[in-house]
């Protein structure tokens, strides 16, 4: 989809929730060059109070935020706009947090890191229509080195228990992280 070819609609408010500063300014960027009226929060409180004061017809949340779930953003938009289309971003991805985002009515459910392109077309598909798949998907090495990288922080990275958690030998855990990222 070109950036002249989208149709929004009338109504073209967006907003974004994210606590990573510098990504959430890029995204803004991004969407307001395609066409997009867009508000920015970067916490729960502040994205319930944007709904609460003008709710967005479009919305892209990060799952987990700072001060708690971004899915609490997600309830607030479908109780005062029920016709909203929100994609939720995570950077932890699971079956059981995606199920639950379809549950509360995310329309789509997107792995970070993700692009403009990705989200708008997320964003635009009909309810029927599935969006295209990303133009240059992680690798499945980088996939994996991502995911062991956010349980080594998420672990104070401390090796042992991120190992353990894991499932993995210690050494093994030490030799991937002493390598560089894969492509």
């Amino acid at each position: 989809m070109s950036e002249a070819q989208l149709d929004i609609g009338e109504d073209k408010t967006l907003l974004l929730v994210d606590d990573d500063e510098p990504f959430l300014r890029r995204l803004a960027k991004a969407m307001e060059k395609r066409g997009f009226d867009v508000e920015i929060a970067e916490s729960v409180a502040a994205g319930r109070a944007s709904v609460m004061a003008r709710p967005p017809a479009y919305a892209v949340c990060d799952l987990r935020l700072g001060d708690g779930n971004g899915l609490d953003v997600v309830e607030a938009i479908r109780e005062r706009r029920p016709d909203a289309r929100v994609v939720v971003l995570t950077g932890y991805g699971a079956i059981a947090t995606a199920v639950a985002a379809v549950k509360i009515g995310a329309t789509d459910y997107l792995s970070k890191p993700t692009d403009a392109t990705d989200i708008t077309n997320a964003l635009l598909a009909g309810d029927a229509d599935l969006p295209p798949p990303p133009e240059n998907p992680m690798s499945a090495d980088r996939v994996r080195w991502e995911h062991i990288q956010r349980v080594y922080e998420l672990c104070d990275r401390n090796v042992s228990e991120t190992a353990r958690r894991l499932n993995m030998h210690r050494r093994t855990l030490q030799r991937i992280l002493a390598k560089r990222s894969p492509k």
